[in-house]
């Protein structure tokens, strides 16, 4: 069987996603993977299809027993033995499923780090004695001291490779800077490894930031229009849960608290409530969430600012796994970041807590941001990203920009007559003419003392951002952030360069999303699969997805074969679950005179009959020429990324590949002034590696620019 019918048979999928089949490729190769791909991307399948192709068992390391149970229920549900090992589990079980393991009769095996290698634990013997074929390490952040969910019983797993050297290990997460990424490959003693880092882009994901105000009223209008969603609010205490989920529950909301404190009967309890859509609210710490599974949770809201950026975006994450449009909301207080530094700070640690104080730093900037949240997020986790991404509060809000070179000036000014030594707080009170103390008595002899004045320090507070984002200034990564001058200072200070700035706080818009499906078709799916759940003691998003019944409610199969056509409809739960949903189905078109739309869908997808390299090439073309054919009608890049839920980027990217027919324009992506530099540099370094051409034009060259001149020039060959 080879990986693309595996994924058909179990997974009832017709493509792999993003760099899915290479990664798979690397591990039946018996190769060490590092991956890092966001939540909701794929990871989980990344190991269990090689467990289904491979000889022997899989062990999964994985932190938390409820993330164990729910992997291991939906496995088995699609027809792929999996069992779990954990203190949840009686002796009779636990002899049970290790009689199973010697027989060999399951292919993944899921336990808890400390498990493995605790004191006096006869376990790593016994998993010796057994065909070890594949090692997943989820989460694997964990195990690094600068990730920002560090857990010591991580680091016992660097005896893994030692246990078990010829066996393959692969490291999953969805989190990770540079630093954490280096030191997770060296604490798990990896040799020259394959590494994947895919796009941290969320698309269906709309990140709004709200200043803080009356929380509870804040939070009620936001849940107003989701009475019948599932989501997931964060807050910073275990009292704060308890509270707000009583509020809530007053208000007529289904909620629970969730949070280290509560004895583990409550905590699973009200974590399979949630599961299984008894419960629509979880109030929870960060104590909930990796890991879990449900993938129709719809929003995810911060009650108070999160310590970090990457702790927020795997948050975030947990809204939207099906790929559905999700929201993620922040109510923010300008006092959070305050309040959360001494939390921050790491004891007896000073080269640490400056890295968490930093961190808290980044995560206070992009509360504060009046440019593209999402671009922001991106960069964060070093990937290029537009400066508008059409799905965040900044870039579907009307936005009133100024000419704000003068005040640009006077800051950069500023800057460097103070030898560019002081941070931001200084530097505005300098602007300002403050006559604090602090300002030191040789600097209000300087003429640039005081020339600001006329401006509120909120306002110069705001700019001094904006300067930072666009890259006319820069912060030093120090605990006490410094300004600097950057290579684009130069040109403003002679009048060379035009800056634009904010002229308005921005009044947010609110984005409405329409999907074409049978919405009461869907409403009595949604009822089988409650059933189909309670029969089989599962949430009922195992048993298919929000996405597998939009799909139905839209295509309307009217039989098995259609329904194989359904994303997420494998062999196995086709012929468990298949004749159920086809009920609703055929009374519901019945009723309503309605005809099966599966061939819509079938003109969409270009299988293959036989297995690719490179599933997703046979897409590329349909999804290019519907981009084409959207702008050619004379829709906007933004407008065509909201209508198909994609990213800017991604139609740009689409749109430069008619340039080489000569169907679009050249000049419609890149200015006359810069096809000649972009076309010097592919001359001198080829085309074979865009980062390389990327590297050496610099941040002023956006790698869409440099697809299109790789495409204008091909066109002049």
């Amino acid at each position: 069987m080879t990986a693309l019918q595996a994924l058909q048979k179990y997974f009832g999928y017709n493509a792999f996603r993003d760099t899915q089949a290479e990664i798979i490729d690397q591990v039946l190769n018996g190769k060490d993977v590092l991956v890092l791909m966001p939540t909701g991307g794929g990871k989980s399948l990344c190991y269990q299809l090689p467990a289904v192709l491979l000889n022997g068992l899989t062990i999964v390391i994985s932190p938390l027993i409820a993330l164990m149970k729910d992997q291991v229920d939906s496995l088995n549900l699609t027809g792929i033995p999996a069992a779990f090992l954990n203190s949840s589990q009686s002796d009779a079980e636990q002899a049970a499923i290790t009689q199973k393991l010697k027989n060999n009769k399951i292919k993944l095996l899921y336990l808890a780090p400390e498990r493995i290698f605790r004191s006096g634990s006869t376990l790593i013997n016994f998993l010796r004695s057994l065909p070890v074929s594949l090692i997943a390490i989820d989460e694997a952040h964990c195990i690094s001291q600068w990730g920002h969910d560090f857990r010591p019983e991580y680091l016992m797993l660097a005896g893994l490779k030692r246990e078990f050297p010829r066996t393959p290990v692969i490291a999953l997460t969805a989190t990770a800077d540079k630093l954490t990424q280096k030191d997770i490959l060296e604490k798990l003693e990896f040799d020259h490894p394959a590494q994947f880092v895919s796009s941290f882009n969320r698309a269906n994901i709309t990140y709004r930031v709200v200043p803080r105000k009356n929380s509870f009223v804040q939070l009620l209008a936001f849940l107003e229009k989701r009475k019948d969603e599932s989501g997931i609010i964060y807050c910073l205490s275990r009292k704060a849960t308890e509270g707000l989920a009583e509020q809530l529950q007053n208000a007529g909301y289904a909620a629970r608290a969730y949070h280290a404190g509560l004895d583990n009967a409550d905590k699973i309890r009200n974590q399979e409530a949630f599961l299984r859509d008894e419960v629509k609210i979880i109030v929870a710490t960060i104590a909930f969430g990796m890991g879990i599974n449900k993938s129709n949770v719809r929003y995810v809201v911060h009650a108070h600012l999160p310590k970090n950026i990457e702790g927020y975006y795997q948050e975030t994450g947990r809204a939207g796994r099906d790929g559905l449009p999700s929201d993620a909301l922040l109510l923010y207080a300008a006092s959070d970041g305050f309040k959360l530094k001494e939390f921050a700070k790491v004891e007896g640690n000073e080269e640490q807590s400056a890295i968490m104080l930093k961190k808290l730093d980044d995560m206070v900037q992009f509360a504060q941001l009046q440019t593209c949240r999402r671009q922001y997020l991106m960069q964060y986790f070093n990937e290029t990203f537009p400066d508008n991404c059409g799905s965040c509060d900044i870039c579907l809000s009307e936005v009133k920009k100024f000419d704000g070179t003068l005040i640009a000036q006077m800051a950069l000014s500023a800057v460097s007559r103070l030898k560019e030594r002081f941070g931001s707080n200084y530097v505005i009170d300098f602007l300002r003419g403050s006559k604090s103390e602090k300002i030191r008595e040789e600097h209000k002899q300087l003429k640039t003392y005081g020339v600001g004045a006329k401006i509120q320090r909120v306002d110069w507070t705001r700019y001094m951002r904006e300067l930072v984002m666009q890259g006319y200034l820069k912060l030093t990564d120090d605990e006490y952030p410094v300004l600097h001058l950057t290579e684009k200072s130069e040109a403003v200070l002679k009048g060379l360069q035009k800056v634009e700035l904010i002229a308005n706080q921005i009044e947010h818009a609110q984005e409405t999303i329409t999907l074409s499906f049978e919405a009461g078709l869907l409403n009595e799916l949604k009822l089988v699969r409650r059933d189909l759940a309670a029969h089989a003691d599962v949430p009922a998003y195992l048993i298919v997805s929000d996405t597998t019944l939009i799909e139905i409610a839209t295509y309307l199969p009217l039989n098995l074969d259609e329904l194989r056509w359904i994303s997420g409809f494998g062999d196995i739960k086709l012929a468990r679950y298949g004749r159920e949903f086809l009920i609703p189905v055929k009374n519901y078109c019945a009723k309503n005179q309605l005809e099966s739309r599966i061939n819509q869908k079938l003109i969409r997808l270009e299988r293959k009959p036989e297995p690719s390299r490179n599933p997703g090439k046979f897409r590329a073309a349909d999804t290019r020429n519907e981009s084409y054919s959207m702008y050619h009608s004379g829709k906007s890049i933004g407008e065509i990324a909201h209508e198909r839920g994609l990213s800017p980027t991604t139609i740009e990217g689409h749109l430069t590949y008619f340039i080489q027919s000569g169907k679009i324009d050249v000049h419609e992506f890149v200015t006359k002034e810069k096809i000649p530099v972009i076309q010097d540099a592919i001359e001198s370094y080829g085309i074979e590696k865009l980062s390389v051409l990327k590297e050496v034009l610099g941040e002023g060259y956006s790698y869409n620019e440099i697809k299109a001149v790789i495409s204008w020039m091909s066109r002049n060959v």
